[in-house]
């Protein structure tokens, strides 16, 4: 008899509470998951309405995701009679352990959710980063992508590419071609000026809004030098500029117009008069 009331003690006083409180926890944790998982879809929702970036968007669920459920999870274990203080005490400093140690890494990813949310330049676009250039391939979370024109493959950082000078040549739909020509001294500038200006004004890729500019620039050590300055379609920009050098190159031959180049007189003394003063 005794024994029977020293069992159902027992189950009173700890089976059936820690039998509800699992119970309960349970409850907590599915509900608690179905909270998050439903948070999470409507925090898709608003990114997917503000045309943020697919990968971005999936990346913030899914850190968004982690958070909601480790709250849940401290929640459920707190019903337990777990005490969770040391555990969250122990997650800050593992927290604090891993982003110094992963302090670049961080940088990186700060640095490419800047790009993706403010999209200084797209795939597609021909750029400079960190002091190189090339199309863009792929701008990833940590590192994008860059394809150069002799189709190497370069990977940066995203941390060199926001912390630097972004240089997007494709942002704009026109370019302005800039020029630099000279002729000798001896050669009729309004000649030379007046066929730089015919070289351009022939190209029909040349714009006629903006007016070409052709101007004498600078009286140089060795020559008279024209900058010209065509504005084209940024897709125009390298074969206008190659096609109008080499233009200029032929009508100048054709014209008997020279391009001088650097040159050093050196004048030495006599012999026979040096040998006659001795």
């Amino acid at each position: 008899m005794f024994e029977d009331l020293n069992i159902e003690a027992m189950a009173n006083t700890f089976i059936f509470p820690y039998a509800a409180n699992i119970a309960l926890a349970i409850v907590i944790f599915i509900v608690g998951k179905w909270l998050a998982n439903t948070l999470t879809d409507v925090v898709v929702k608003l990114l997917k309405k503000s045309k943020m970036d697919d990968m971005l968007i999936s990346f913030v669920a899914s850190i968004t995701k982690t958070i909601l459920l480790l709250f849940v999870a401290i929640a459920a274990l707190n019903k337990l009679g777990i005490d969770t203080t040391s555990l969250i005490a122990l997650l800050g400093a593992a927290g604090l352990a891993v982003g110094l140690a992963l302090q670049n890494s961080l940088q990186n990813f700060a640095a490419g959710v800047m790009l993706i949310v403010f999209r200084p330049f797209k795939a597609g676009d021909f750029v400079e980063l960190a002091g190189v250039a090339g199309v863009v391939e792929n701008i990833g979370i940590f590192s994008s992508v860059l394809r150069t024109g002799d189709n190497r493959e370069l990977i940066i950082p995203n941390g060199a590419i926001y912390g630097g000078i972004i240089t997007n040549y494709s942002a704009r739909s026109t370019r302005r071609v800039d020029m630099v020509f000279g002729v000798d001294y001896d050669d009729d500038l309004k000649v030379a000026k007046e066929l730089l200006r015919a070289i351009i004004l022939a190209d029909d890729r040349v714009l006629s809004d903006p007016e070409p500019v052709v101007a004498v620039s600078e009286l140089a050590d060795f020559s008279v030098n024209f900058i010209v300055r065509p504005w084209v379609k940024s897709a125009d920009y390298w074969p206008v500029l190659w096609d109008t050098t080499e233009k200029v190159k032929l009508e100048f031959d054709a014209q008997g117009l020279s391009i001088p180049y650097p040159q050093m007189d050196i004048h030495t003394p006599d012999k026979s008069k040096l040998a006659t003063e001795i």
